[in-house]
């Protein structure tokens, strides 16, 4: 399996996700929203555009890490990318 995630170095979440995904044996990108300024403007596109982030949007919430499929296909549930 594939996987872009969008998230930071920071966030425990993010770490959490990405240390599943190594575990399960997953091909990982990593865009750091943090050290990345051209992975920061992908993810606030993403964010104030997608349908996905509509009950995050107006909040102090990040709504990271964020998972892109190999079919495009976006989630913040790392669950739906662990079946």
């Amino acid at each position: 399996m594939n996987v872009t995630v969008i998230g930071s170095h920071l966030c425990p979440d993010t770490l959490y996700a990405l240390h599943q995904l190594a575990a399960a044996g997953a091909e990982v990108e990593f865009k750091d929203i943090l050290s990345c300024h051209a992975a920061l403007q992908d993810y606030l596109q993403i964010r104030e555009n997608s349908p996905l982030y509509a009950e995050i949007r107006g909040t102090r919430r990040l709504g990271v890490p964020c998972f892109v499929q190999e079919d495009g296909s976006l989630t913040l549930d790392l669950h739906d990318i662990l079946r």
